[in-house]
């Protein structure tokens, strides 16, 4: 396991904290030099990067916001630049204004709808090119178990989600024929800065619900990330796979 993507290159949006860094530490680990993306923690998303290079992998942290579509440009070049190929990009970066529909602020559904859902046209649009080119892919965007069965105070981070579904499953169909896949991981409730606000009473309402009884962890996302853009999921595309102690399917 510890080879098996070596020789790749990773892009991780959003990987200086969270499940962002559980994937980028984790595909380093199986062997993938990681490009390590982050919005403002350049300290964080630097100790991410040593940890990789301290445990023998390569990365490098690249300053960007994904929402922005010039930003993103600039960052899938980057990576180019620095590795002169892009097989692996995972859409992590993400955002949360939860409040009911009827308090909602338009920024509040602007601002989530740009960074969960407007990044991915932004990032895979840049990095499909080169992908193309190759004839070889793997795409893996981070939705959420709200964007399948809808969250209280949460309109616009479901709606959001939902959205990353459908256009994962569209661009699947797209670009399938040139060897490239799109997967799409939608994590239960798991223990980061997106979830350290969550009500008590929220809280323990989600983990009654899951058949688990408890949170995930950010690694148990990675594994997943890891395993869809592994040649071991070569005839896997177009999936939404549920990583959430079985919530969605308790309903």
């Amino acid at each position: 396991m510890g080879h098996q993507l070596a020789g790749k290159v990773a892009v991780v949006t959003g990987a200086s904290r969270g499940i962002g860094r559980a994937i980028a530490l984790e595909l380093a680990r199986r062997g993938a030099r990681v490009v390590v993306n982050y919005h403002r923690n350049a300290e964080a998303a630097a100790a991410v990067v040593a940890q990789i290079e301290a445990d023998g992998g390569q990365a490098l942290a690249v300053q960007a916001d994904v929402s922005d579509f010039e930003q993103a440009q600039v960052l899938i070049q980057a990576a180019l630049d620095a590795y002169e190929r892009i097989d692996i990009l995972v859409n992590n970066a993400g955002t949360t204004r939860d409040q009911a529909l009827m308090m909602m602020k338009e920024d509040e559904w602007d601002t989530v709808i740009q960074v969960n859902l407007k990044s991915l046209f932004n990032t895979c649009k840049a990095a499909a090119r080169k992908m193309v080119r190759q004839r070889y892919g793997r795409i893996v965007n981070i939705s959420s178990v709200a964007g399948i069965a809808g969250q209280f105070g949460q309109t616009n981070y479901a709606a959001s989600k939902a959205g990353v579904i459908g256009f994962s499953k569209s661009l699947a169909k797209e670009l399938g024929a040139r060897g490239i896949t799109v997967n799409v991981v939608a994590p239960g409730f798991v223990p980061t800065d997106l979830t350290a606000d969550l009500p008590d009473d929220l809280r323990a309402a989600a983990m009654e619900h899951t058949p688990l009884k408890r949170m995930g962890e950010p690694e148990e996302i990675a594994y997943a990330v890891a395993f869809l853009a592994s040649d071991e999921a070569s005839f896997i595309t177009g999936a939404v796979l549920p990583v959430d102690g079985g919530i969605v399917m308790s309903g």
